[in-house]
């Protein structure tokens, strides 16, 4: 008998959960990755003294109110550590009652009020706070077999615990703080406990709903990677309340993603491809399509037509807001070729139109100075770059009904005929609290904003992009530039460099999005080693929209990484982000075509698929493989250097549903 059962009672009662949770998992196995089972309400909540045990998915989660530290009972015996001890003195905590799934008590020093109870399979504590102050917990990564943790960096990484170049400074990620509502592309982080990989049972998905006010810390203790989260609650960020679920995973390093794709489908918050295709039938362009920035002749009705002629039938083409954009002529032959074309925008900045740098930072009278966010010192917040300000987006919506700013600027942008449009910015977790009297707004009102005039220019038929998109924008947009990439932090150093990196000029070639250049080997480690990647982004949001890396990290612009991202691409199922002028589009416009003749038909075929299976096939992880959907599209990239069951090295193969053989793409025998 199992040494924690003390009686017949308790034998019966263990056999009866066994049974429940083992229908569970069979039911969740078919459902997606990551998942442990169904909702598993086998036994009640119970509370013993200081301790509350909670019945979730996959086992129970008992919280030790005196610390905040949470554990986890699995049916197969194992106890896991999900939180270790608060990182902030707590105080005594109040006697605790129960509630309808859970229970509730307080830390009346603390000002704290906490709930813990069963929400969809997970264990979910929500705190408010009466006053200002600061919460560290959960404390996270302390249990003695945790192997790896899931970052949502781009796309996302996979780092074992123990990893020498992750635990040191050259990887730039211990001893950081991240912000969790812009410096992951997901609110989560996850661990595998256990060997890892495809032999693993068990992990934990974290994700923080409330993550205005919330950082991850990180940090290497005795050679192994930990982490920790401190939630600010700040009434006038209106951040005083604070929630993080836990999840039971089956270990697989995707299983966060999935976990918080469950959660948006639950909370009516998952957008759906199929759905915005449904709308606006221009969106279907995007399946099979690359992306594409042109400069020079590529942005003419000749350009276009060179591309196309190579054979290339589905593409996204964008232009800068410069003085020489797409004319009507070359928009027409865009969509003549089946293509999307549009320009890029932004809403984000503002500056004296007598010395403007940028059409897009140019206003009508009454926005620049007077819509600039406004610091706590009443002072404008200055723009990227150090030019202008950041304007408020609650003073444009403010102003939108009597002055049309902002629908008057779109409709200018796309007089030429354009079928989409690139915002920049707006999607991305850069929010601001505004000090202004004029306009006041929290960093939760300037997201919200945001998604109403995306959701305006969705709805007027445009195909509408963005950079970096988080997932509170993912039902209104339809792609994005940016969430592909797990920038480190030394990128930016790298571009500042421009005698190696490349400068804004020529105009019609700038050599910053031009020049071949090299990563310092520390971030191109951080960023493209395909060891440390997964697709936590693909695994959360691959049917909701299309997404691509920086468009400053064109295809063409890191030689040494192209194999590399071009089988990341496929496997991930997502397009590759070009630049072109007339020389390069000479060139290389072979390789981008013999490329997206490869990719084309597998993303017509799942780009509105969910990604179901990611999984490693070798201990060393060079290969890997993912499916979509119900078995639509099965993809095998082999990373390293030797054949892998009749595959070889630098190569990939993708099956689509029906086919009798897989289809080959070798990419460095695609030369331009």
């Amino acid at each position: 008998m199992d040494p924690t059962i003390t009686s017949p009672i308790d034998a019966r009662r263990a056999r009866r959960t066994t049974r429940a949770l083992a229908a569970c998992l069979a039911l969740a196995a078919t459902a997606g990755v990551g998942a442990t089972g169904c909702a598993g309400r086998a036994e009640a909540t119970t509370v013993h003294g200081h301790h509350v045990g909670i019945p979730v998915r996959g086992g129970t989660a008992t919280i030790d109110t005196a610390s905040l530290a949470v554990d986890a009972r699995t049916p197969d015996g194992r106890t896991l550590v999900l939180s270790a001890p608060a990182d902030t003195a707590l105080g005594t905590p109040g006697p605790v009652r129960r509630t309808g799934r859970g229970a509730r008590w307080s830390y009346p020093g603390k000002g704290l009020t906490v709930t813990a109870r069963e929400d969809h399979g997970r264990l979910r504590v929500s705190m408010t706070a009466d006053r200002d102050g600061t919460v560290g917990w959960p404390v996270t990564g302390t249990d003695r077999t945790a192997s790896a943790l899931q970052l949502p960096r781009g796309e996302g990484l996979d780092i074992p615990v123990t990893d020498a170049f992750w635990n040191s400074p050259r990887a730039g990620l211990a001893d950081s703080a991240i912000n969790m509502s812009e410096g992951l592309s997901l609110p989560l982080w996850g661990y595998t406990f256990g060997s890892g990989g495809h032999r693993a049972t068990h992990g934990v998905s974290y994700l923080t709903p409330t993550d205005i006010g919330t950082s991850l810390g990180v940090r290497s203790e005795d050679g192994r990677l930990r982490t920790s989260a401190v939630h600010d609650f700040d009434a006038g960020e209106d951040t005083r309340a604070y929630t993080v679920t836990f999840a039971l995973t089956d270990g697989s390093p995707v299983a966060p993603g999935a976990d918080y794709r469950s959660w948006l489908a639950a909370h009516g918050q998952l957008g759906s491809l199929r759905d915005k295709i449904r709308k606006n039938p221009a969106t279907g362009k995007l399946l099979g399509a690359f992306h594409a920035y042109l400069w020079g002749d590529a942005r003419t009705a000749q350009g276009v037509g060179r591309l196309r002629a190579l054979g290339v039938d589905r593409m996204w083409l964008g232009y800068d807001a410069g003085p020489d954009p797409m004319d009507g002529a070359a928009v027409k032959a865009a969509e003549r070729a089946g293509y999307l074309v549009g320009p890029y925008d932004s809403f984000a900045n503002g500056q004296d139109p007598e010395s403007a740098d940028s059409p897009t930072s140019v206003w009508p009278s009454g926005v620049y100075p007077d819509f600039c966010v406004q610091d706590a010192q009443g002072k404008p917040v200055t723009g990227f770059g150090d030019r202008g300000c950041y304007l408020s987006s609650r003073a444009f919506e403010q102003a939108e009904p009597a002055h049309h700013h902002l629908a008057r600027r779109t409709r200018s942008m796309v007089a030429n005929g354009a079928n989409s449009y690139f915002l920049d910015v707006d999607a991305t977790g850069e929010l601001f609290r505004d000090h202004s009297t004029a306009h006041p707004m929290t960093k939760a009102q300037d997201r919200a904003h945001r998604v109403a005039r995306m959701r305006r220019i969705a709805d007027e038929g445009l195909v509408l992009g963005s950079e970096s998109a988080q997932p509170w924008a993912n039902e209104v947009l339809a792609f994005d530039h940016g969430a592909a990439t797990p920038v480190a932090d030394g990128l930016w150093k790298a571009e500042r460099d421009k005698d190696t990196w490349g400068g804004y000029y020529p105009q019609d070639g700038p050599k910053f999005f031009f020049k071949p250049t090299e990563l310092p080997a520390d971030v191109a480690k951080a960023m493209y080693d395909p060891a440390y990647r997964v697709p936590l982004y693909e695994t959360a949001l691959h049917s909701s929209l299309v997404n691509a890396e920086r468009w400053e990290l064109s295809y063409d612009k890191l030689p040494e990484q192209k194999t590399d991202r071009a089988l990341l691409a496929m496997l991930y199922n997502t397009p590759l982000n070009f630049v072109l002028d007339g020389p390069s589009l000479k060139k290389s416009g072979s390789e981008l075509a013999a490329l997206q003749k490869f990719f084309s038909p597998l993303h017509k075929a799942a780009g509105t698929e969910k990604l179901t299976s990611f999984r490693w096939l070798t201990d060393d992880r060079s290969v890997q493989r993912t499916v979509f959907g119900d078995g639509t599209l099965t993809v095998t990239a082999n990373f390293g250097t030797r054949t892998h069951d009749g595959l070889p090295g630098g190569c990939v193969d993708a099956k689509l549903h029906g086919d009798h053989a897989p289809r080959r793409l070798c990419p460095e025998e695609v030369t331009g």
